[in-house]
């Protein structure tokens, strides 16, 4: 098994690609997802300044097509006094052998966002 990237990561199998940030089907089945993503907002809207929105989506896609009923997805609002917060996002996908799955973050808070470190994204083959 390879070995982890750093101290308290477990990562098992060939499918993920920590640099693209992809996990690629190793074989066709279905597949459960878990994105958990902790988020913080590195400045607050002023006062004022118009609001585009205030939530963010979270999305497990396919091939990076995110249409609706062929990827996983979950909104949450931004409460305006927090700094920091955690998304998470759960389901099961079907993949082709060879077929990949990544995490989109849609944000409509009006201020810009980071991912911290801690997130994580993990897939488990369930069955073929």
């Amino acid at each position: 098994h390879p070995q982890p990237e750093r101290e308290g990561m477990f990562h098992r199998g060939s499918g993920l690609n920590l640099t693209s940030g992809q996990y690629t089907a190793p074989v066709a089945g279905y597949y459960t997802f878990t994105a958990t993503l902790h988020i913080a907002r590195r400045e607050q809207r002023r006062k004022g300044q118009p609001c585009r929105g205030n939530h963010l989506r979270v999305l497990i896609c396919v091939q990076s097509h995110c249409q609706h009923n062929s990827n996983l997805e979950t909104v949450s609002r931004l409460e305006s006094g927090g700094d920091l917060f955690t998304i998470s996002v759960t389901g099961v996908l079907y993949l082709q052998a060879g077929q990949y799955a990544s995490v989109f973050v849609d944000n409509a808070a009006g201020s810009p966002l980071t991912v911290q470190s801690g997130s994580d994204f993990s897939a488990i083959l369930l069955g073929v």
